[in-house]
């Protein structure tokens, strides 16, 4: 299991986008948190295999419908803990 650390850019709060994430990663099966920060932008991260976490770089690139991404950045990691669910946190 590996993990990535994803900031969302673009009209992505206020648009549904961390439901969006987050029936997008239960899907997938992986593991972590969505949340939005303070700057207008959506951090994600989540862990899984490095396949289906590259599957889920292309839904975050998607969005929501309400949303228009305009980029994602992605940092591969190790997990420094292990989450049990995909959360959306406030």
């Amino acid at each position: 299991m590996v993990e990535m650390r994803c900031v969302i850019y673009g009209k992505v709060q206020g648009v549904q986008y961390r439901v969006y994430a987050q029936d997008s990663a239960v899907e997938l099966d992986l593991v972590g948190y969505v949340k939005n920060l303070p700057d207008g932008t959506v951090v994600v991260l989540a862990q899984g295999m490095p396949d289906v976490l590259k599957e889920f770089v292309e839904y975050l690139h998607e969005g929501s419908l309400s949303s228009k991404v305009d980029s994602v950045s992605v940092d591969w990691q190790t997990p420094k803990r292990t989450f049990t669910e995909f959360s959306v946190l406030h």
